[in-house]
């Protein structure tokens, strides 16, 4: 494949550090202690959240004009809320300067449309409480808390970590054991779920899991798209953090809002299934840059589908044409349209 790449020094972010934030944003003012509790039980009932995809300009920096644009697509069509910065939306590539900086842009142009729900979880503890302090001082409503990765620690360790973040604010808690290498174990959810700040698990693991929990009154949040439909309806789950519902956030609003459609996710399962043929942005950038919906620029080391499996995404992606906001043409497109930027740091 024949793909430009523009190199640029490396971004100063490191495995478990990053530079001091320094936020040019204008700060929320602290809500009173009725007001907090309201939001936290509407963000509890949230359906349908979206990890929203962060797309780019040719030197590698955020387009927010698309980005503003992605956002208003999704509160059109009946999206509760935006993950900002998870992986979907390639938070990891970003500095933690990019990444409050857009969590206080979405907070300010669109807070009182969604609800905005911050990534700003990390493998240290200490960082993360920085990020997460740095979040709610910009207006995010909740945060999205992940296990340590890579650096994987003990039990104790975990508890330690959690207590830590929940004291700071609303909080949901990510278990994703194949991208972390380390389960988030039922007995700690089980403690978690006593915090008042605590808003519920986003599970991957499936859905016994998923009604494991609900039985329990763990509020829970599919993280799996192809067994979202049935953890709503079937295993009682709040609804799903969806990677999809940036491609067609009206059919996800109706599975997640309305009554069962097990013939509608019938139909959707192919679109899902190819949304993952390669791991998560991969395809999804994919199919939003031939849906003309953003540039066709990736941060590396993310690199498009194949044309092979463009060619198969575009007829699933025409399929539901109609369904897919903002969307005139589907196109295959041609390898060297995608251009590759290794960083937009100085």
């Amino acid at each position: 494949m024949q793909l430009q790449i523009t190199q640029r020094p490396a971004p100063a972010r490191q495995c478990s550090s990053r530079r001091p934030l320094r936020v040019n944003a204008v700060l929320a003012t602290p809500l009173p202690e009725t007001q907090k509790q309201q939001g936290v039980e509407a963000l509890k009932k949230a359906a349908l959240i979206t990890a929203v995809k962060t797309p780019y300009l040719p030197n590698g920096k955020f387009d927010l004009r698309a980005y503003d644009r992605l956002i208003e697509l999704q509160i059109a069509n009946g999206v509760d809320g935006v993950i900002v910065g998870g992986t979907t939306g390639e938070g990891h590539l970003m500095s933690w300067d990019e990444h409050i900086m857009l969590i206080a842009h979405t907070v300010n142009a669109y807070g009182d449309k969604l609800k905005v729900i911050g990534n700003t979880g990390s493998n240290s503890t200490g960082e993360a409480l920085h990020a997460t302090e740095q979040g709610f001082a910009v207006g995010m409503h909740a945060a999205l808390q992940i296990n340590p990765y890579y650096g994987k620690t003990s039990m104790s360790g975990l508890r330690a970590h959690f207590q830590a973040l929940l004291k700071e604010g609303p909080a949901i808690i990510y278990n994703v054991p194949g991208r972390t290498g380390q389960d988030i174990p039922d007995a700690l959810v089980q403690e978690m779920a006593g915090h008042p700040n605590f808003l519920g698990m986003k599970e991957c693991t499936g859905n016994k899991r998923i009604g494991n929990y609900t039985q329990q009154g763990i509020n829970c949040w599919s993280g799996n798209d192809d067994e979202a439909h049935d953890g709503r309806h079937q295993f009682g789950s709040a609804g799903v953090i969806s990677v999809t519902a940036n491609v067609i956030p009206g059919l996800f609003a109706k599975m997640m809002h309305g009554s069962p459609d097990p013939e509608l996710n019938a139909k959707l399962q192919d679109l899902i299934g190819w949304l993952f043929c390669e791991p998560n942005p991969i395809p999804l950038n994919t199919a939003l840059m031939m849906c003309g919906l953003v540039r066709p620029v990736f941060r590396l080391p993310y690199v498009p589908l194949s044309r092979e499996e463009r060619e198969k995404g575009a007829k699933l992606l025409r399929a539901v044409q109609e369904h897919i906001p903002g969307c005139s043409e589907v196109r295959v497109m041609e390898d060297d349209e995608f251009l590759l930027v290794g960083s937009a740091h100085k």
